[in-house]
């Protein structure tokens, strides 16, 4: 099988070979590269130690204890600018000691590739290329062939090295449209408690990316599954033990089952949209009841809602602006599309979750509405969706007006004062009311009005 390279990684392999070092590009560039898929990092391993491997590019960075150099290389665009590549090369090692279930106690540099690759997680990342041939040790390529996720080696040795490799193990599954092979799932099962040694910002990452994948609801029943889910979400996994299927309620699913079915129809890529709509009943366990007829209740869900993703998104620590979007879209998203609404209350709806989250929210109510068994539209919806275009044309707040307090001051001949407020309050009410339209022409005419309309009180 040949291969087409980047030129810049050509030049890598090259500058080693001719210093006499092996050098092996490796990792997932390799597979994606096997699957004819797309990619963008080159990872490389050598038997080069760090200092070597700095003296043949002066420029690069070596600011860890594994081996890993870092060599910056600039790039053109296909727009014509310029951006940084890390390309990083790392030396051949050997691990041991992994008292953290993360990261290795000792690290001893290795002498050929075969003590590098077994060291690695699964079969289909321990492929290596020397720039022509493919080599592996492992059978990676059968698995690649087969969709399969394997272990390098024993499945429960790998996973208590490294806990994080059993969340890896669920989103290569669902990145790539793998099965997990069967002695590394029931291995992920055994050791599922081992999830707990690792940071909430690495399981926050792996957990996005399993979001941002094609198939994440798929990912998603691969955690619960495996047992991680009622580790990670125990929340979520909470309410796939509460029915909500009664008289007067049109839900064919547990609620759990539900939000997984929501997050499978939302037709948003964005992952932190994702994860407001797989959590946006979160808080129904919290608020079941059942009436004297028989239905089921969950009164004031989306506020325990909420409260309950306010604290997932702390514990995950997601950074203010994810943390901010992903609450109010839980918050607000048990909104109504009434054909019956007034313009006030989709004007109040828009202030609620800004215009900038309309998009978003609409997502989340499409996979809410497709993960309940509704039909994929509605007229109501499509109204409403019309509707909330139209009322955005009407200015929310006095700022909005196309006049200003200047246009005021200019006409009516004064200074800054009550009445400027005043004068534009009332241009506001009337284009609430329908009376007058947001256009500067109209509204200036308006304030002459006005103006003489004071004169002749007076």
């Amino acid at each position: 099988m040949k291969f087409t390279l980047p030129k810049e990684v050509k030049e890598i392999l090259a500058k080693f070979k001719k210093q006499g070092f092996q050098i092996y590009i490796v990792g997932g560039c390799v597979r994606d590269l096997l699957l004819n898929r797309e990619t963008n990092d080159w990872d490389f391993t050598t038997d080069a130690k760090p200092e070597e491997i700095r003296k043949l590019f002066p420029d690069s960075f070596y600011d860890n204890k594994f081996g890993t150099v870092g060599i910056p290389t600039e790039l053109n665009t296909e727009d014509g600018r310029q951006e940084t590549v890390i390309y990083e090369i790392t030396t051949f090692r050997s691990e041991s000691g992994y008292t953290d279930h993360r990261h290795p106690d000792k690290i001893v540099w290795g002498k050929t590739l075969e003590e590098d690759l077994k060291r690695r997680d699964f079969t289909i990342n321990a492929i290596a290329l020397d720039g022509g041939k493919v080599i592996d040790l492992f059978h990676g390529q059968e698995d690649l062939k087969n969709k399969l996720i394997r272990s390098v080696g024993r499945a429960e040795e790998r996973f208590q090295e490294d806990a994080l490799r059993m969340m890896r193990a669920v989103r290569f599954a669902t990145e790539l449209k793998f099965m997990i092979e069967e002695e590394t799932f029931n291995a992920i099962s055994k050791h599922t408690q081992l999830i707990t040694s690792v940071s909430s910002e690495r399981i926050r990452d792996e957990l996005l990316k399993i979001l941002s994948s094609a198939f994440p609801a798929d990912g998603i029943m691969l955690l619960r599954n495996s047992g991680l889910l009622s580790i990670i979400l125990p929340e979520l996994e909470k309410c796939f033990e509460v029915q909500q299927k009664s008289p007067k309620r049109h839900h064919l699913y547990d609620v759990g089952t539900h939000l997984v079915m929501s997050l499978k129809n939302c037709p948003s890529n964005d992952p932190i949209v994702r994860l407001a709509t797989l959590l946006h009943d979160v808080g129904k366990p919290d608020t079941y009841r059942v009436t004297a007829d028989g239905v089921i209740t969950f009164y004031n869900h989306e506020i325990i809602s909420t409260s309950i993703v306010r604290k997932i998104a702390d514990r995950l620590h997601l950074s203010k602006k994810d943390r901010e979007r992903l609450t109010l879209l839980v918050r607000f998203h048990q909104f109504s599309v009434d054909e019956r609404q007034t313009d006030s209350a989709l004007r109040r709806f828009i202030r609620n979750i800004g215009p900038e989250n309309i998009v978003d929210m609409l997502h989340l109510r499409t996979g809410d509405r497709l993960g309940g068994g509704a039909r994929e539209t509605s007229w109501r919806l499509e109204l409403f969706k019309k509707r909330l275009i139209e009322v955005q044309k009407q200015p929310f707040t006095v700022t909005d007006l196309k006049v200003d307090g200047y246009d005021v001051m200019k006409i009516y001949n004064t200074g800054p004062g009550r009445l400027i407020g005043s004068v534009l309050e009332m241009l506001f009410n009337d284009i609430v009311e329908g009376k007058i339209k947001n256009e500067k022409e109209a509204l200036l005419k308006r304030l002459e009005d006005l103006k003489n309309e004071s004169k002749t009180l007076i």
